[in-house]
């Protein structure tokens, strides 16, 4: 079982994830499309995709956002699994129909978290205490698209993470990020205006022991629902 991961810059990986599919031996492969001559396998062939995050806006004119859009809503049609974290999950929700805009302020650092009610009954959610300090890195935000449901909100940004059917996952915030992941993020060039703009440094292993149960929760049942679906991508 594969699965492909589209990257949008070379220091955001799947992190923590990682571990959640290795549970389930699912293989990765990545898909640089910000390369402008890195080669796109055919995302029917696997049997989900996960959308990462970056720096870029999806309301940015490059080739790379539009054809991710366009992937988005070709798995969708055929319903194929897809995950989109942060940047990803903006580029579902433009992909499925909604506005994607500057939030009324920038959202970076920890903050918590309040899951819905329909987050209690959500198949990846569900037993999972609310609210959660979670990590934020992102600046815009997102209407829900039409038929999605509302699972987390933050006080700086209501909708932090949603649901469209079975397959479409969006997550606003952070849960898939190290400690290492995040001291790098701070010393890379395409994050330096924001780093500047903090009242004081981040500090990556707040609250962390508690974000790897909550990302092995939330990425092992998404992994765990992906094994009846195999046959059908």
């Amino acid at each position: 079982m594969r699965i492909l991961v589209f990257r949008h810059v070379p220091f955001e990986d799947i992190g923590l994830i990682a571990s959640a599919l290795e549970s389930y031996s699912v293989q990765i492969d990545y898909a640089d499309l910000y390369r402008s001559l890195s080669p796109c396998p055919d995302p029917a062939s696997y049997c989900a995709l996960i959308f990462m995050g970056g720096p870029m806006s999806v309301n940015d004119d490059l080739p790379y956002i539009r054809r991710e859009l366009e992937i988005v809503a070709q798995a969708a049609a055929r319903r194929q699994p897809v995950l989109g974290i942060c940047l990803g999950a903006q580029l579902i929700a433009k992909a499925m129909g909604a506005r994607v805009y500057p939030n009324a302020a920038k959202e970076i650092g920890w903050y918590p978290v309040h899951f819905t009610q329909a987050a209690a009954q959500d198949p990846l959610l569900s037993g999972v205490d609310t609210p959660q300090e979670v990590f934020h890195w992102h600046g815009e935000t997102f209407d829900l698209p039409a038929g999605a449901v509302h699972l987390a909100s933050s006080a700086l940004c209501r909708n932090q993470a949603f649901h469209i059917g079975r397959v479409l996952y969006g997550f606003q915030f952070h849960l898939e990020v190290s400690p290492e992941m995040i001291a790098d993020w701070c010393t890379q060039d395409e994050n330096c205006g924001d780093v500047r703009e903090l009242p004081s440094p981040l500090d990556p292993q707040k609250n962390q022991e508690n974000l790897r149960r909550l990302s092995q929760h939330v990425f092992s049942r998404w992994a765990r629902r992906l094994l009846p679906l195999e046959s059908h991508a």
